[in-house]
């Protein structure tokens, strides 16, 4: 089977780079020290990252950079939407739990999703580490990567934002709601 190439169509590329350098020079706060010109000239070589960053966008993510990995030299994109991304909601935790739902399925699960798309699940730390550029999940909750011994007693974790704190809490695998997402990360 052939793969399709994922990229993004000319007139959108132009809209998204302009989106993304302007959230970029709105939120200087979020990454002290970078310049928006090194980001661009990483994303002009790496189309599929570009397509990542665009589904990210078309979801409702937000995506902003957060960090540079001095040791890869990659940028870290991270979903920075204030709640969690409105396109990536109502989603049990992989397909395992997906599988094990006897009615009522969700339409996707969110490590699969995430995989699609060319992302990963924020793990606890980058969550945490997220929350300290804003309040986000106020209203809504997101996903994060599980450890493999949770996942394994059919668990998966979650966090939010309430009363001032950062909450990371667990649930079964298989639920789904509609105020529960991912958000994603990317490197480039």
């Amino acid at each position: 089977m052939k793969e399709t190439k994922k990229t993004v169509p000319a007139d959108q590329r132009e809209e998204l780079l302009q989106t993304l350098k302007s959230r970029f020079e709105k939120n200087l706060n979020r990454h002290q020290g970078m310049g928006w010109s090194d980001v661009q000239a990483k994303l002009e070589t790496q189309p599929d990252k570009l397509w990542s960053l665009h589904v990210m966008e078309s979801t409702g993510g937000e995506p902003d950079v957060i960090g540079y990995d001095a040791a890869t030299r990659e940028f870290l994109f991270v979903d920075c939407s204030p709640e969690s991304p409105k396109g990536r909601r109502s989603l049990c935790y992989d397909r395992a739990a997906w599988e094990s739902r006897k009615e009522f399925k969700p339409e996707d699960n969110a490590v699969e999703a995430a995989a699609a798309m060319g992302i990963e699940l924020l793990s606890e730390a980058q969550y945490r580490e997220l929350q300290k550029h804003g309040n986000f999940d106020t209203k809504t909750s997101s996903w994060l990567l599980t450890p493999a011994n949770i996942r394994k007693l059919g668990g998966a974790i979650f966090g939010d934002y309430r009363y001032g704190q950062v909450f990371v809490y667990h649930n079964g695998a298989e639920s789904y709601y509609a105020a529960r997402g991912f958000r994603g990360t990317l490197r480039v």
